[in-house]
């Protein structure tokens, strides 16, 4: 297996979890007003964990969704991703407290520093939309590869319809960066970007948030690799 080493930290820039680093204490209020907690739990029964799996959450934030994970499953490993300091010394505690023991790392989607084949299931929690277009298809990229061959990736984003529209409304607070970003989210465009990634997508599941829209849930399994196995690259 390749290992592979995140980029330093000063290489990218990158739009922090509630948009800005001073709102960083609001974190855990929004994921509670928007009723986040439902979704992660299903989540987690989708990716039917069993004893010794490996599980990465990438872009884990404050540690929400690794906290609910290792309360279900205290049998299996867990490791945490995000660029954001201040928010991994967050999760530190809150799982700490919760009594569980979680491999917390910083570092950038887009270049995943694990070996290749190293997890068997990742998560991916309403953070695609904070990624650049290209940065999408670099973390997609860099999941397929350190998946194991039988592994699943299990992402929830915010939907859109082909308005731009999500549980009937515009979506509102959101502009600059954020906004375009969120342009890649319309009318299916989640699943079929994964796909193009070689995965084979089940079809979405739509879950409601309290407030805020819909989320989409995707199952994806990497298509099998090899020599000619088009869109597949070989690693080293």
């Amino acid at each position: 297996m390749t290992e592979r080493t995140s980029h330093s930290h000063t290489e990218r820039d990158y739009i922090p979890g509630m948009g800005k680093h001073v709102l960083l204490p609001l974190y855990d209020v929004v994921h509670h007003v928007f009723g986040l907690h439902p979704i992660h739990l299903e989540m987690i029964t989708l990716a039917r964990l069993r004893g010794g799996h490996r599980v990465l959450d990438v872009g884990c934030g404050t540690g929400n969704l690794l906290r609910s994970t290792g309360r279900r499953h205290r049998d299996v490993e867990l490791v945490g991703l995000d660029p954001d300091p201040k928010a991994l010394a967050r999760a530190g505690r809150k799982l700490r407290r919760a009594g569980l023991t979680v491999g917390l790392d910083r570092g950038f989607a887009q270049r995943l520093p694990y070996p290749d084949g190293s997890f068997d299931r990742v998560f991916s929690s309403l953070m695609l939309h904070h990624l650049d277009t290209a940065s999408k298809d670099a973390l997609l990229a860099e999941v397929r590869r350190v998946l194991r061959p039988d592994g699943l990736l299990v992402l929830a984003d915010a939907m859109l319809d082909e308005h731009g529209h999500g549980h009937g409304r515009k979506q509102v607070g959101m502009r600059g960066p954020m906004r375009e970003r969120m342009r890649d989210n319309l009318a299916g465009a989640v699943s079929r970007r994964i796909a193009a990634a070689g995965f084979t997508v089940e079809p979405t599941r739509t879950m409601a948030m309290r407030i805020g829209g819909h989320v989409g849930i995707e199952l994806a399994r990497p298509e099998p690799t090899g020599p000619g196995v088009a869109g597949t690259p070989d690693h080293p």
